[in-house]
């Protein structure tokens, strides 16, 4: 294997996690500086007011954006297993 595969392979690595992780990040800040604005109208300065609709939030992009997300890892993980015979040249 050459260094540019595997530089390759790294950054298709990376670009994979953040592809899989934005959905839930991206609707977590939302949720967040939703939360954050209300709360400073509203002057409650309550934790769990911040934590548990971000939770919430989550688990429905996990919810929405599952079957994307499993397709995308299913396919690069077909794609470094169909690249084997190449890496071991």
């Amino acid at each position: 294997m050459s260094s540019d595969m595997a530089i390759q392979i790294g950054r298709d690595a990376l670009m994979m996690v953040m592809l899989i992780s934005a959905p839930m990040l991206g609707l977590a800040l939302f949720v967040g500086i939703a939360v954050s604005i209300f709360q400073a109208t509203t002057q409650i300065q309550e934790q769990t007011l911040a934590f548990v609709p971000k939770i919430i939030a989550v688990f429905v992009a996990v919810l929405l954006f599952g079957p994307w997300m499993l397709s995308l890892v299913v396919n690069y993980t077909r794609e470094i297993f169909m690249n084997i015979p190449q890496l071991i040249r």
